[in-house]
């Protein structure tokens, strides 16, 4: 008959104790892992734009710059084109509009200055030498709206030209075909789920 766990010598009870505590412990890992794999998963298919807000950054330049997706495609595409110093440069023109205090409004305009406007500037922005000059004047009692001038003729530049390009390049157009399978593979996992 069964002798049951006396039969069992005390030191091979304890090895099963602690098999049995190794095992609980690697089943909660496991199931962690597995939640965070899920999370993940989702989480990326959240930083995705969707393909309506994808499609929406055909409307407008300033459409596509206001959402942080639209931004960072344009950034790629602008890297490749090996003119990223055009946003580069409207980027810091917006940072710099909103500098409240004096002193580090005039820093940074002269980094702006340096950086983008100067001649053979590291990341010397396509303006005219009117605008240079002008910014460059305006500069000697710096403003929000110092680099109002500079920066305008670098969007419109970014907006008949890059913008342009943009939507009829590779990075713009694998984005909305990526987003549309997100959009139809997600929508096929929820009919499947129900």
């Amino acid at each position: 008959m069964c002798q049951g766990l006396s039969s069992i010598s005390s030191c091979c009870l304890e090895r099963a104790k602690g098999i049995k505590a190794r095992l609980r412990i690697l089943l909660q890992k496991s199931k962690k892992t597995c939640q965070s794999v899920r999370a993940n998963k989702k989480d990326k298919a959240r930083s995705r734009p969707s393909s309506e807000e994808a499609k929406k950054w055909r409307q407008s330049l300033d459409k596509m710059l206001s959402h942080k997706h639209g931004l960072a495609a344009f950034r790629t595409f602008l890297r490749s084109e090996y003119s990223e110093e055009n946003i580069e440069f409207w980027l810091a023109c917006e940072d710099y509009k909103k500098i409240r205090s004096t002193a580090k409004r005039t820093s940074k305009a002269k980094m702006i200055y340096l950086e983008f406007i100067e001649t053979d500037a590291p990341k010397e922005i396509n303006i005219d030498y009117e605008t240079k000059d002008s910014t460059r004047n305006l500069l000697q009692r710096p403003t929000s709206s110092s680099f109002d001038e500079a920066q305008s003729k670098i969007y419109n530049l970014m907006e008949k030209d890059s913008y342009a390009r943009f939507l009829r390049s590779e990075v713009y157009l694998n984005l909305t075909r990526q987003t549309e399978r997100a959009a139809s593979h997600s929508e096929s996992n929820k009919q499947s789920e129900t």
